[in-house]
């Protein structure tokens, strides 16, 4: 069997939302984009820091991912702010649905990247954290930094 090679070029990455969230699934969704946006991408101009995921009228759109204008357009620019359709199977729209629909869960982009040329957007299904859990998860990654810090001066002494 020959093995596929698949390219990933990150675009923008979510670093908030692993912060702000629990994230118990993720998904990978195509996103409906016009030329200039994908330009844009390209040039890596995009923001994903305040954006959101929503289940309407059984697609999946997601709202205020800012992707800039394009600066060699012209006047038929994008809408940096427009909401955008996300791809994804029926069957997988229903499992959104019903898991955004429980109580305390939401739909947050993760990262967006390019795949084998087409635009991805990985969304997680996310359960905000309390304040003590954002200062655990702080204390956890500066002591995992300490302990790799130790680890490295001993070994070079």
């Amino acid at each position: 069997m020959a093995r596929t090679q698949t390219s990933e070029k990150v675009i923008c990455r979510n670093k908030m939302a692993r912060l702000n969230y629990f994230i118990e699934d993720t998904y990978e969704t195509g996103i409906v984009l016009v030329g200039t946006e994908v330009k844009s991408l390209r040039e890596g101009r995009a923001n994903l820091k305040e954006s959101y995921a929503r289940v309407a009228d059984g697609e999946v759109y997601i709202y205020d991912m800012h992707i800039s204008p394009y600066t060699h357009g012209n006047r038929l620019n994008h809408d940096p702010l427009r909401r955008r359709k996300l791809l994804l199977h029926k069957r997988e729209i229903k499992r959104l649905y019903g898991k955004s629909r429980e109580k305390g869960l939401t739909l947050v982009p993760l990262r967006a990247y390019f795949k084998n040329g087409k635009v991805k957007i990985e969304i997680g299904v996310g359960k905000g954290k309390k304040l003590h859990d954002k200062r655990a998860d702080i204390k956890k990654r500066d002591d995992q930094r300490d302990m790799e810090r130790a680890l490295r001066d001993r070994t070079r002494g």
